[in-house]
């Protein structure tokens, strides 16, 4: 049995042990039979810390569907058929000094006579009350004028005068405008089909104006 300066000395070398990195109960014998020591693990990384994985972004100039390329083209039609008819309607202001509306309606009145302000708004698929304001304007610039029938006084009908003839002879053909008579000019299927192609599109609009549709074009 040792004496106490022995087991002092074991007591030192013990704690010694302790305190050196690597080397402990397990770690003292390993450094001894020349065994690598046991290293401690890494902490994971916190999620807050990890680097954000880089998501795949669609390079500029690029469509984001694969209709895209086809539906700029078609975009770029819309906007020539509605440039077309804007340039008509220039040109029939810069000749004759009416609107293309006027224009229209002086026309329909040419094909029939004695049209009330009623059935002149069917044929121009526009308003009652946008008609009327037409029809003033006209009636001022003596284009047109109301009479009443002797058996209907109630009802007014529109005639055109000398003045409201040489307009709609001397203005830009068609008059009654470009996109109107392109579309009269369409096969009934095609024109069908058409219709039924635009109805699609209007429902897949995320923005609709209804009462556009009995606006003329020149007011859009």
């Amino acid at each position: 049995m040792p004496g106490p300066q022995g087991r002092y000395v074991s007591y030192i070398a013990a704690k010694a042990a302790r305190e050196t990195p690597g080397v402990g109960s397990h770690g003292s014998a390993e450094a001894e039979r020349g065994l690598p020591t046991m290293r401690k693990a890494k902490p994971a990384t916190p999620a807050s810390r990890r680097r954000p994985t880089r998501r795949k972004v669609a390079r500029k100039g690029q469509p984001r569907s694969g209709n895209g390329e086809l539906a700029l083209q078609v975009l770029g039609k819309f906007r020539e058929v509605f440039r077309a008819a804007k340039v008509h309607f220039g040109s029939v202001q810069k000749s004759v000094g009416v609107s293309g509306a006027q224009l229209w309606a002086l026309w329909e009145l040419q094909e029939q006579p004695g049209l009330r302000v009623s059935e002149l708004a069917v044929r121009l698929s526009l308003r009652q009350s946008t008609v009327s304001n037409l029809i003033d304007q006209l009636a001022r610039a003596k284009h047109l004028t109301r009479e009443r029938t002797d058996s209907d006084l109630r009802a007014v009908r529109l005639y055109l005068t000398g003045s409201g003839k040489r307009v709609v002879k001397a203005a830009p053909q068609p008059a009654r405008g470009v996109l109107p008579d392109a579309l009269e000019s369409l096969r009934a299927k095609d024109l069908k089909e058409l219709d039924a192609q635009l109805t699609e599109l209007l429902r897949a609009m995320k923005v609709r104006a209804p009462g556009a549709s009995k606006t003329h074009l020149e007011d859009i």
